[in-house]
């Protein structure tokens, strides 16, 4: 017996880490790219919606305004979203002058909206109708120089309608290290992006923090106003505008675009649990998903413990089945170290994934509460 469990061990842990390789290969990265002689480029309007972010909207702003594209080519919306604090101020304060930033005041949330999809389209409402391109940007991001220039290139130049770019993660506090790349790692894991992000597919992925679309596209679905009930909006929009035969595509964006999420447990925790069981697919599998992320990340570490165990006791089929069970386990290890090195934290982090796993599936499973109950909260708001 003990041997059949190591044989299958291995053979999951050897489709895991291929699928971890095919999944990469087909999350294509963009890179920076700066024309050295000024050249044609479509306007842009980026649109950044914020609520309570004066911790994040001056450095948002400063970023965005560095583009390296023609001032008369590049409008920034900012839409204060009924901010209780000085979000509104800083605005104004760092922007004034700069005939390129309006900053517009959302009103009161209607019945039946998300406030980001509120805000979103609210903002896209100001925009002139000559505008080509709008971008809507979290005001938690922090953009290269070239970010616009960059994306606009790629977007045009691969015929995509909707590009999404997924930034570079910082992470500071102990709660951002221990959860956030087991939850990527789990998102990654439990999607087909070879699948999802073929163009004929009616899937479609994307992250609201950084979503590049044609004008016309966005008209074309009635923007955010289509969406405006949905608590993954960034996921539904991309839905829909495939769904109408427009291309989109997510892209590898850390060369050009970075964030900090979150600051800790008081706002992780309820920034993961109001859409991680949509994230996940629905209630039942997020349960299985998570079930799974729990057994596999402790099998790591049991399974060579108690074959390990046994072959002391004298078992030789237990002696037999440690060693390939030891190094698929091994490989586990070495996928979350890499991880660690890769979001640039100390290695040690990778070591602690059977922890993270099982904390996440405690959010996963009080997203699936939230969910039971019909309520969501996010930011003082509570959504159906």
């Amino acid at each position: 017996m003990n041997i059949v469990v190591s044989l299958l061990w291995v053979a999951l842990i050897v489709w895991l880490i291929s699928r971890a390789v095919r999944q990469n290969l087909v999350f294509p990265a963009l890179e920076p790219f700066a024309e050295r002689a000024p050249a044609h480029r479509p306007s842009v309007a980026v649109i950044v919606p914020a609520r309570d972010e004066r911790a994040n909207i001056g450095p948002c702003l400063v970023s965005v305004l560095a583009q390296d594209l023609p001032p008369e080519q590049l409008r920034v919306v900012v839409v204060d979203d009924q901010s209780t604090d000085d979000t509104g101020n800083i605005v104004q304060d760092l922007t004034r002058g700069d005939s390129r930033v309006t900053l517009v005041r959302a009103p009161a949330l209607p019945s039946g909206w998300t406030g980001k999809a509120h805000a979103c389209w609210f903002g896209a409402r100001t925009v002139s109708a000559d505008v080509e391109w709008l971008c809507f940007l979290d005001a938690d991001m922090r953009a290269q120089p070239e970010l616009l220039s960059s994306a606009l290139r790629g977007a045009r130049s691969g015929g995509i309608d909707l590009l999404s770019l997924a930034p570079r993660h910082e992470l500071r506090s102990f709660a951002e290290r221990l959860i956030l790349p087991c939850g990527l790692y789990l998102l990654a894991f439990s999607q087909n992006l070879a699948r999802i992000q073929a163009d004929g597919s009616g899937e479609a992925v994307a992250t609201g923090q950084f979503m590049l679309i044609r004008r016309p596209a966005y008209e074309a679905v009635h923007g955010f106003q289509a969406v405006r009930n949905r608590v993954c909006e960034d996921v539904a929009l991309a839905r829909l505008v495939k769904g109408h035969g427009y291309r989109v595509l997510m892209q590898d964006g850390r060369a050009l675009l970075s964030t900090r999420m979150y600051t800790g447990w008081r706002t992780l925790w309820p920034g993961l649990a109001k859409n991680a069981s949509e994230m996940l697919g629905g209630t039942t599998r997020t349960i299985v998903v998570s079930v799974l992320a729990l057994v596999i990340a402790w099998a790591a570490l049991l399974l060579p413990a108690a074959q390990g165990a046994a072959c002391a006791g004298g078992s030789t089929e237990a002696c037999i089945a440690v060693g390939p069970t030891l190094l698929a386990s091994v490989a586990v290890l070495g996928l979350h170290l890499a991880g660690a090195a890769h979001f640039g934290i100390p290695l040690w982090y990778g070591l602690l994934f059977p922890i993270g796993y099982s904390v996440g599936a405690l959010i996963a499973f009080d997203s699936i509460r939230w969910r039971i109950l019909g309520r969501v909260r996010w930011k003082g708001r509570v959504y159906p």
